[in-house]
């Protein structure tokens, strides 16, 4: 497939030392989203770190049904579609349906697949056919080998544009780690890793709320330790959720980074970059050791 899409799929595959998806866990507003777009567009910019924005549309998949989606397809396309011609910037947004698939890939740059849905046959067909890039996340509930076959589901529908995101494994009921061997084994499925550094610290139904019910908790102050073992790793892309006011945050607050914040943590990560060699596998020496 020929077009924009393999241009973008190819210079974030080139990106030193990574790419960063980016931006609100869900579209609260057309000021907002254009707000947060902005500012994370000049932080990027100066640090010479490419960007796609991300934002969704509906959060189809949250804990409660009375808990704030987005705007819904149709909208939040047309929010979606002001970023990148306010800004000049790829976006990126989930899909849940296939039926979705050819109107989102209208507007969006890459088409990401949830990781309840990452081996939903039809979804990803469907998704792999408007020839975008398209991001699978890896199920909690997956091993990493999983994601190879998933990948390949993207390649036989005839678009060889895809990758890879780890988000965390399952541990328990209400709680997820990740384990970085999954950052490494993801490289099987021969495409682009990125590590969901935000997503992965998420403690799903794990924080009871007054009145009754639950939603998902979170453990933001551990995303920097994710954030640095993945880069370390030598992961190809860092998606992560960034808000300018995460305790207020209508969905996933307690795994959004301050965007008061976000500037600080990327140089970090990109000093931690310059040092590492995880993109290169290590040469063991399994001869005798000679005096």
């Amino acid at each position: 497939m020929e077009g924009p899409p393999v241009a973008l799929f190819d210079s974030l595959k080139a990106a030193k030392p990574f790419f960063l998806l980016a931006g609100p866990n869900v579209i609260e507003s057309e000021e907002h989203v254009l707000k947060m777009a902005k500012h994370i567009k000049g932080i990027t910019t100066k640090l010479g770190i490419p960007l796609v924005f991300k934002s969704s549309f509906d959060k189809a998949n949250r804990t409660s049904s009375k808990s704030f989606r987005g705007p819904g397809l149709e909208e939040g396309l047309k929010i979606l579609e002001k970023v990148k011609a306010t800004y000049d910037l790829p976006v990126v947004t989930d899909v849940h349906e296939s039926h979705q698939c050819e109107a989102v890939g209208r507007v969006a740059d890459i088409i990401q697949i949830p990781a309840f849905l990452c081996r939903q046959t039809d979804l990803l067909v469907a998704a792999a056919k408007t020839g975008k890039i398209i991001n699978i996340k890896k199920g909690q509930f997956c091993a990493p080998s999983v994601m190879a076959n998933s990948a390949e589901k993207i390649r036989l529908a005839g678009n060889p544009n895809v990758m890879v995101c780890e988000r965390g494994t399952m541990f328990g009921y209400n709680d997820l780690i990740v384990d970085p061997r999954n950052l490494e084994w993801l490289r099987e499925a021969n495409c682009p890793v990125v590590a969901d550094i935000t997503h992965a610290l998420q403690q799903p139904a794990g924080r009871k709320l007054d009145g009754g019910g639950v939603a998902s908790g979170g453990l933001r102050e551990l995303i920097p330790c994710i954030a640095r073992t993945s880069v370390a790793v030598g992961v190809d892309g860092i998606f992560m959720e960034v808000h300018d006011d995460p305790l207020n945050a209508p969905c996933d607050g307690p795994t959004q980074w301050p965007l008061r914040n976000l500037e600080e943590l990327l140089e970090e990560l990109l000093a931690i970059a310059q040092v590492t060699k995880g993109k290169e596998p290590f040469k063991i020496d399994l001869t005798p050791f000679q005096e």
